[in-house]
Formats: structure tokens, sequence, C-alpha cells
């Protein structure tokens, strides 16, 4: 973490916005905590109604209306035209707001860090349930070299506010420790948000279909590339990955490999949704559907039948719906340099890996489904992935302390 001069006066510059952004969190502590509050968040308030705090929200909306809690519920939104259950209040994100609702709340459940220079009062709790989970790009600490001092400082500053760190296994339990700087509780209960992919995959996959006028026996794969930016304030175009896949050949190879009619999803990270209208997609087909501005992608993926990514945790998380997962690295030598090692040996993994189309077509026509599964199986156990469709009624027990 050598900081040149220009370094040191940004992280000045930050560090004098945090202690500014915090003196509202400070003043607003005058008023009282309320013990029925939940203030919720998912992608620092530019994310909508998706995730783990989007199933937890679910339940306990559920409970409210069998009068068996009386929690309410608070949502952060830079945009608040998205939609959302009628009984959760929309909060228009801005310092006081957040600075208001979040100190009065007894609890916050959010799935991505807080801003740099958020203060909690004693009296709430903080519960991450984070975006990821198992994952080839590394983060936090395991960047390396590549992982800024600023970024440190932002991680290292949130994770003193958490309270208790949902975890899915043993692999990120451990990794955590590292990765999110994190030495709080830990509590291994699954992840709420890979329910859906465990207890609801047939009515998802009714649903997909007639939403979008699909075939009902047509089968889905969705490509779903990971962000490109920097960490703090930077930006780096997914253009070329978008367009460099040419999605004809993949549905043609769908087809012939596993038969039936098939389809492609298109689903980008939240965090570049303005950037879409800019992209160029190969493709002369009009099955590719773009669903980039769907919130929730866990329930995208109990839809479809298979998935291709890069270096996205969504992989590790899509293959217990036991659909094939491929992994199409077009630009791994300078992903490596510029984020950091993979945190797995790409043959300690049960995904085919493709650099060129070529490849990924090839992996596609020979894929072997017994040694998928045999594959998939000890990779689950190894790391002891939790996947009992129970880990939002775990977590909601949580609130009870």
């Amino acid at each position: 973490m050598n900081s040149s001069f220009s370094e040191k006066v940004y992280i000045l510059g930050r560090k004098v916005k945090a202690f500014i952004y915090g003196i509202p969190f400070s003043i607003c502590r005058i008023f009282p905590i309320d013990k029925n509050k939940i203030v919720l968040w998912t992608v620092e308030g530019q994310g909508g109604y998706g995730c783990s705090p989007k199933y937890i929200a679910e339940e306990l909306l559920k409970q409210s209306r069998e009068n068996k809690s009386d929690y309410r519920l608070y949502w952060i939104l830079t945009d608040t035209t998205k939609e959302f259950p009628k009984e959760i209040i929309k909060v228009k994100d801005s310092v006081w707001n957040r600075a208001y609702h979040m100190t009065t709340a007894r609890f916050w459940i959010g799935n991505t860090r807080t801003f740099y220079g958020t203060r909690k009062r004693k009296g709430t709790t903080y519960i991450q349930t984070w975006h990821g989970s198992l994952s080839l790009k590394p983060i936090g600490k395991y960047r390396g070299e590549n992982f800024s001092k600023m970024a440190y400082l932002v991680s290292k500053a949130d994770s003193d506010l958490i309270d208790i760190l949902i975890s899915g296994s043993d692999y990120c339990t451990k990794m955590w420790r590292d990765g999110l700087f994190y030495d709080g509780r830990i509590e291994q209960l699954g992840i709420p948000r890979c329910d859906v992919l465990i207890n609801e995959v047939d009515k998802k996959h009714k649903q997909f279909r007639e939403e979008y006028n699909l075939p009902k026996d047509c089968k889905i794969v969705i490509y779903a590339p990971t962000f490109r930016g920097g960490s703090q304030g930077t930006f780096r175009s997914i253009n070329e990955n978008v367009s460099s896949i040419d999605f004809d050949r993949v549905i043609d190879a769908f087809e012939k490999r596993f038969g039936g009619t098939w389809y492609v999803f298109l689903r980008l990270h939240p965090q570049l949704l303005k950037y879409t209208d800019k992209m160029a997609v190969n493709t002369k087909s009009d099955r590719l559907i773009d669903v980039t501005v769907r919130p929730d992608m866990n329930e995208i993926m109990a839809a479809t039948d298979a998935i291709i990514t890069d270096y996205s945790t969504v992989i590790f998380e899509g293959f217990l719906t036991g659909q094939p997962g491929f992994i199409y690295a077009d630009d791994l030598e300078e992903y490596v340099r510029d984020r950091g090692n993979m945190m797995f040996e790409l043959n300690e993994i049960p995904f085919s890996i493709a650099t060129n189309n070529d490849e990924l077509i090839n992996n596609i026509l020979k894929f072997d489904d017994h040694e998928y599964r045999s594959k998939s199986e000890s990779f689950i156990k190894q790391n002891g992935i939790m996947h009992d469709g129970k880990a939002v009624e775990k977590t909601i027990r949580l609130l009870n302390i």
C-alpha cells in the first residue's frame, strides 16, 4: 500500500469528507432508537428490491401480515421510483435521511458497505449479508498490491461497525476474516438470497416464461459478467466482454447439446445499468433478452437452465439448482493484473473455462452432466456450502436477540 503524494492528498480529502458526513449521525442521536425499525439497502442505495435483504424483508412482511411481527421496514434508495411492496417505506438517499433513519433504527441489514464516515450508536445492530459468496475474483486483502490504501480504510471502517456477518459456507467463514478485515461475530446460517434457488425453481421457471412471453417449455441460459471498475470511484467499461461473446453460436450450441429451444438472458451488474445503452451486443437473434433492470439476480437464476459468467460469484450460487455452469474469461491475464490472483485454481472448480468463443462452444457441446454433478457435489462438500433453503428463517431469528 505504498502511497504517492497524490494518493495521500486524495485520502486526506476523503477523511475530511467522512468527518463532515458523520456529523449529522451525531446530531441525530437526540432522537431515540425505535425498537421496531429496520433500515435496509442494496448496492449502497443504488440497488433495488433484491439480494438477501429482499428475502429477509419478504419474510418479515409475511409475519407482519399474520400479526407475528411488528417491525417497520425502511429502504434507502437513490431512485425512489423503483418498485417495492407498499408496506416498505422508501427513503430517498441523502446525508440527512441516512443519518436520521440509520441513527434511529434498531437494525441495519445491508449487502454492501456503508458510506465512509457512517457512525453507529450503541443499541443499533448491523447485520451484513454481503452480496457475494465464493468467487474467483479476489476481495479485500486478497487483491494484494492491487488493493489501495483508501479501499482498505473504507473496508475496515465498515467492518468495525458490523455486529453480525452472515456466511453461507465454511470457506467464507474462514476467508472473510482476512478478506473483509473483520474480526467480529460470524453466523454461518446459509445465504438468504439462495433460498429461492432451493425452494422456488418450478415457480420461477413458470413466472419468467410467462412474463417474457416465452414458450413454457423453452430453456434459458443467463450470461452475467462481473463488475469491472476500481474500488474507489474509477470505472472500466466491459463493452469488450459483452460484445465478444457470439450469442448466436452459443444458442446453437445449447440446442445441439441439450435439445429444445434456447434463449439468452443478459444480466449486467446493477452498477452498470446506466451504461447498457452504450454496449454493443454480438447477435442477430431476437432470442437475447436484457434483464439487467431486474433487481434480483437470484430469482432470475432460479428460472434459468444454464449459466455463463466470467469471474462473478453468481456461478457458485446458480449451480445449487444443478444447472450447468460455464466460465468465459477472454481477458483472464488482464483481469488478474488489474484485480489480483484468482481465489481458486481453475482446476479446483467444477466449471469449464473458455478464453474465446471457439473454446466456449466446444465446452458446451462436450458438457458431461455426470462429471459435472460429481465435481459439484464434491466442491460443495469440500467448501462446506450450506443450501438447505432455510437461511432466511435462521437469519430472522437473530432479530430476537
